[in-house]
């Protein structure tokens, strides 16, 4: 926050906060240009775009277990219908965390452990019965 506001002291509402070396405005095909530059001098390829760069950003803070609201909002978007269509199924779910934490430990394994399945080692006793027979 202090860099913002150090950025914008004394400047007008339409002023640009960053500006080129040699004082001009930085403008769509400067920074698409600096972008590409940076990329190539770090190896980067495919070149990231500042578009990859907004949905890294938005993957990122709702991996982190942001509200999807709050990601909308930071994005810019009015509600979180689009945050939730392209980003929700990143999101942790703490329905299931929770009903994980309160499951009982069975023979000490958690809830979490890889369990067998008996069924598939031929036990007769965890087949699921039979299907019903339908008319006929």
């Amino acid at each position: 926050m202090a860099l913002f506001e150090t950025l914008t002291a004394g400047k007008l509402e339409d002023e640009p906060l960053f500006r080129r070396p040699d004082g001009s405005a930085w403008y769509r095909v400067a920074l698409v240009r600096a972008m590409r530059a940076a990329c190539a001098a770090a190896k980067v390829r495919p070149a990231a775009t500042f578009h990859v760069l907004r949905h890294t950003y938005a993957s990122h803070l709702v991996q982190g277990g942001v509200p999807l609201i709050f990601v909308a909002d930071a994005l810019s978007h009015s509600d979180a219908r689009m945050v939730s269509k392209h980003y929700g199924h990143l999101a942790p779910s703490h329905v299931a965390d929770a009903i994980r934490a309160a499951l009982p430990s069975f023979s000490g394994a958690s809830a979490t452990e890889k369990v067998t399945d008996l069924r598939a080692q031929g036990r007769p006793e965890f087949e699921p019965p039979p299907a019903p027979a339908g008319p006929g």
